[in-house]
């Protein structure tokens, strides 16, 4: 079996150096793209490093989330991929979904022989979080984005020779539903909706109409399923970055009014006090407070 992965993987060009030791670790130097896929050169540079390989969606279903600087990996397997390394990894500030790995490029770290600290991690007050939900309105989304600025390097080791439109200039410079909370909050929260679905304490909401659920809100509140969280900043807003697959842009962040988001969601799921299990389908949501003063 290790020899017909060895032979797939040197077939797509991905030629395995070694496993890594088990004191072998790394820490992005910079904003750091971290894909479901070591096939970094076909993903971001695709034919005549001309595209990125999205779907029809323009997303690049590869992308998992993008590391902010001093994030730890522990390296499980080095491989080549084009010009670069490419590192099978593993990492506590991201939790993968059910059999997915994680690949990062090398041109993006510094290797380690002994255990770094973490990432310093510092909950931002209250109302720094909020602005940085609020100056976030009009960003593009991106699945996997949660850095608003992108990445800077990314365009001159994967997408030289681009003609010089916003389209080509892709930079993975936007944010997806958690990644507009991860964005604002420093990478404090969870990355992904199936960890904000038990963050905090659950608010009880199982039965309410949405006029009963409007007052007990607070800001920062999220309601939240897995798949999908919205923002809540104030008793009349929510904020939340959306995929509109097919409509200009396909998306981004934008603000609504909670009790009119609130009376669409519920059109078709019902609210919980509780999230059930993994089911990512399941016609339900929930309302979680993470946030204490």
């Amino acid at each position: 079996m290790k020899v017909v992965l060895v032979a797939i993987l040197i077939l797509l060009g991905i030629h395995p150096l070694m496993t890594a030791e088990a004191s072998e670790y790394a820490v992005a130097q910079t904003a750091t793209p971290v894909l479901n896929s070591p096939d970094f050169k076909e993903i971001f540079g695709g034919v005549g490093e001309l595209n990125l390989k999205t779907d029809r969606c323009g997303q690049v279903r590869a992308l998992e989330f993008i590391a902010l600087p001093g994030s730890v990996f522990k390296i499980i397997k080095k491989l080549r991929s084009g010009p670069a390394e490419i590192y099978q990894v593993e990492t506590d500030e991201y939790t993968a979904p059910a059999g997915v790995r994680l690949y990062v490029d090398t041109r993006f770290l510094t290797l380690e022989h002994v255990v770094p600290k973490p990432r310093n991690r510092t909950l931002p007050p209250q109302d720094y979080i909020l602005a940085m939900l609020k100056d976030a309105v009009g960003s593009r989304y991106v699945w996997g984005g949660n850095v608003l600025s992108g990445i800077p390097s990314f365009a001159s080791w994967y997408r030289k020779g681009l003609r010089d439109d916003a389209e080509e200039r892709n930079i993975l410079d936007g944010l997806d539903c958690s990644g507009l909370l991860y964005h604002a909050t420093g990478g404090w929260t969870p990355r992904n909706t199936s960890q904000l679905i038990t963050v905090g304490a659950g608010v009880p909401i199982a039965g309410k109409l949405p006029a009963e659920i409007v007052p007990i809100l607070q800001p920062l509140d999220l309601i939240v399923w897995n798949g999908h969280v919205i923002i809540v900043l104030d008793q009349h807003t929510v904020i939340e970055s959306r995929l509109d697959c097919g409509k200009p842009g396909n998306g981004g962040v934008v603000l609504t009014g909670l009790s009119q988001r609130l009376a669409g969601i519920m059109r078709t799921r019902h609210p919980a006090d509780t999230w059930i299990g993994a089911n990512k389908h399941q016609d339900a949501f929930v309302v979680r407070r993470w946030y204490s003063q």
